[in-house]
């Protein structure tokens, strides 16, 4: 049987995020127009959160307007951590995707959003609503979707209900956020071998902030349960400043690629065109 086509979704946003160094809108514009020649699924590019809390992603706007999108076939995603910024996100044609963060635990939740989980379930639903009618697709990523640092509750039964809540909602892609680095090949394949096979009409991705060392493994594990969204970041630079944890980076997305070409599985990414915005990338994060 041939192998899926892997979605790859390129994270640039979340590389840049938590950069300390600001990057101008005009080499953010460069960069991103690159990696739309790449054949990449979607692009994580920018936000609509606080520029209090990320002010590296205060220009999204700016940058759209800069963005050439007429030549491919890559969507744009923008994360949201409110209905504010929902509202606002929605009214760009360019942008195709709005991403959420759930977190299933409740101090990261607060942390990340300056909102409670059950407030944010209900803000989830309004902004499902402003996608639908505005023709934009939800995208809920479950944060700590493995366990976390604050030694809040956690079980894998959590991040099935958690699963179930968002599939009410009539969301139709989840990724799995690993958000500190935390989770086990076992524990990404138990959750995606049932989770898939429970849920047929959502798509699960995984979202994985590893080392150097245990990057293989865990994505070993996705592929091997039947996973087909995979997110990376070039140079495996990122990671949510919100979490508190510089220690673990963006699952990389020369090493996905790698990967995925060892074991003949197709990606859409053209490798020429790849090899050019890994050459801004490591001019853009120095």
């Amino acid at each position: 049987m041939q192998n899926p086509t892997i979605q790859i979704i390129e994270c640039p946003r979340d590389a840049m995020q938590g950069w300390t160094i600001n990057i101008p809108t005009e080499i953010k514009i460069e960069y991103i127009n690159q990696l739309l020649q790449c054949g990449f699924h979607t692009i994580d590019f920018g936000s609509f959160v606080s520029p209090k809390a990320i002010p590296q992603m205060a220009d999204t706007a700016q940058v759209i307007a800069g963005l050439n999108l007429q030549n491919t076939p890559t969507k744009l995603l923008a994360i949201i951590a409110n209905v504010r910024g929902a509202t606002a996100a929605v009214k760009y044609n360019e942008i195709n995707y709005l991403g959420y963060p759930l977190s299933i635990s409740p101090t990261f939740q607060l942390r990340n959003t300056n909102s409670t989980i059950d407030d944010s379930l209900l803000d989830l639903q309004t902004i499902q609503n402003l996608c639908l009618k505005n023709d934009k697709q939800l995208v809920v990523y479950l944060s700590m979707a493995f366990g976390n640092p604050y030694n809040d509750s956690y079980n894998e039964t959590m991040l099935l209900q958690y699963a179930n809540k968002v599939s009410n909602l009539g969301v139709h892609i989840i990724s799995l956020a690993d958000t500190v680095g935390v989770a086990t090949p076992l524990q990404i394949s138990a959750a995606l071998t049932t989770l898939i096979p429970t849920y047929n009409h959502i798509t699960f991705g995984v979202h994985l902030h590893t080392t150097s060392t245990n990057w293989e493994a865990k994505l070993n594990a996705a592929l091997a349960a039947g996973c087909t969204r995979i997110d990376g970041a070039i140079n495996g630079i990122g990671g949510c400043p919100m979490a508190g944890n510089n220690l673990v980076g963006n699952l990389a997305t020369e090493n996905i690629l790698a990967l995925l070409h060892k074991k003949n599985i197709p990606t859409n990414v053209n490798l020429l065109n790849f090899t050019k915005a890994m050459e801004i990338a490591n001019t853009v994060f120095m």
